[in-house]
């Protein structure tokens, strides 16, 4: 297999046509080598358009909404960032890359035990990994400059938007399946009491939940 060949077919007819156009975003994909944070066994599907099983129920993100999501959090060096479900430690260094600080949550303390390993494995530093169920809010290093959920949550918990400080992105699916949205919500000013939010529907898709999401109130009849 070619993987150069294969990183930038990914880039260029999956990743570049899902209106990702972001060259720091795209140089970042060519640079992080993605293979190597996918598990053994299906390291040769690393740059197809699909979910890559981790174990634990859990799956990485297909590469075209990794890129997407990254785009829309317009990161910056600055910020500090939390990111709800580790995973392979993908994305947590994509983050890491751009960001400051990355606070990453990982409920399964084997994929916890995978990230540490890669990250290590690839020099970054600058990322606490920690084991917890964060699918409600997880404000202990806030407030945060931005927010990314990996996995999809029925209801979206206002504790979220409320560990963002003034300025601060919020990425999230909302929904529930077979259609989903993808929205970005960013703390217009942020007070003691309560604080000014703007929502933008981004586009439609559908992931797994994260364990223990948060549940809509359903009628019993």
């Amino acid at each position: 297999m070619d993987l150069e060949q294969s990183r930038f077919n990914m880039v260029e007819q999956q990743i570049r046509p899902w209106d990702v156009l972001d060259q720091e975003v795209l140089k970042l994909l060519f640079e992080l080598r993605r293979e190597e944070f996918v598990p053994a066994a299906y390291r040769s599907l690393a740059f197809v358009d699909m979910e890559i099983p981790l174990g634990y129920g859990q799956v990485m993100l297909a590469p075209k909404l990794e890129a997407r999501m990254l785009q829309e959090l317009q990161i910056k060096k600055t910020d500090r960032i939390l990111e709800i479900g580790s995973g392979s430690g993908y994305f947590t260094a994509l983050l890491a890359s751009k960001g400051d600080y990355v606070y990453s949550v990982e409920i399964v303390p084997e994929l916890k035990a995978m990230a540490e390993k890669n990250l290590e494995r690839h020099g970054i530093n600058n990322v606490t990994l920690e084991i917890g169920d964060a699918a409600c809010g997880w404000h202990q290093h806030g407030p945060y400059d931005a927010i990314v959920l990996t996995g999809s949550t029925p209801v979206l918990p206002e504790t979220f938007q409320r560990s963002l400080r003034a300025g601060g992105r919020l990425f999230a699916v909302r929904g529930d399946a077979p259609v989903m949205e993808a929205i970005l919500v960013t703390c217009v000013a942020q007070e003691e009491k309560a604080g000014l939010y703007n929502t933008v529907s981004l586009f439609e898709t559908c992931i797994s939940p994260l364990k223990n999401a948060k549940q809509p109130e359903r009628f019993v009849f």
